[in-house]
């Protein structure tokens, strides 16, 4: 899918609003195949509207969305989800009373059968394997993450989105699934990452950027420069 040359998604001039309040002021970024790229920015920047934005499940005012070069502003969320968008969305999103077996199940509307989902979820995230009889809400919040992961990742995306990653884990924990979705990134899936902690995910970006007041401040290569000025993006006192 997608155009020779052109990212698979883009958000060219995204401008999106809550309440006839402005949220996002004409933001540009672009992810390309195998590419992760991360979006930082303290909170109230814009950061998961963005992302909203980006899988359909906030409208945009003003701008495009593209996917694969094709223009797909105003696309509902569920069409974008068919053609390879998948949204991870902030707090994980799991069912606590269901088994880890039971929440990969719910995923069989993919076309996939249960045998299929679970060998992919268990082949890329063998912990789960062991859990597998186990409710989701007692499993660790790593394992939960994975869980999340796992069943978005049963749709096959070309498109994957991540919101916040690492809320309310263990730094060791939160490098391990970076690392993961490194992989899946070299897979071949455009991963756009969101993050309000930046130093795990720029260990695996490929490019950044950071969004401030609903407009991107900087962009580039996660290189020693953005490391500098992060805090004063952050801080507010940036130009």
């Amino acid at each position: 899918m997608g155009v020779a040359g052109r990212p698979l998604l883009e958000l060219s001039g995204v401008r999106a609003a809550y309440d006839g309040i402005t949220v996002l002021h004409g933001v540009d970024l672009a992810v390309g195949a195998g590419q992760v790229v991360a979006l930082l920015g303290p909170n109230g920047a814009g950061k998961t509207t963005a992302l909203k934005a980006a899988a359909g499940v906030h409208p945009i005012s003003g701008g495009r969305l593209l996917l694969g070069g094709r223009d797909v502003s105003g696309v509902r969320a569920g069409e974008l989800a068919r053609a390879g968008v998948c949204l991870v969305p902030e707090g994980r999103g799991v069912f606590p009373n269901l088994s880890v077996r039971d929440n990969l199940w719910m995923m069989t509307f993919t076309g996939r059968t249960r045998e299929e989902i679970e060998d992919a979820a268990y082949t890329r995230f063998p912990v789960l394997g062991s859990r597998r009889a186990q409710h989701a809400g007692t499993l660790s919040g790593g394992e939960q993450q994975m869980l999340a992961l796992a069943r978005g990742l049963t749709t096959d995306p070309a498109v994957l989105l991540l919101d916040e990653l690492s809320m309310g884990l263990a730094p060791l924990v939160v490098a391990d699934l970076y690392e993961r979705v490194a992989d899946i990134a070299r897979e071949g899936v455009a991963v756009l990452v969101v993050e309000q902690f930046a130093a795990a995910v720029l260990k695996i970006a490929d490019h950044a950027a950071v969004l401030a007041r609903g407009r991107i401040a900087w962009q580039g290569h996660p290189g020693s420069s953005l490391h500098a000025g992060l805090s004063s993006y952050y801080l507010g006192s940036a130009p």
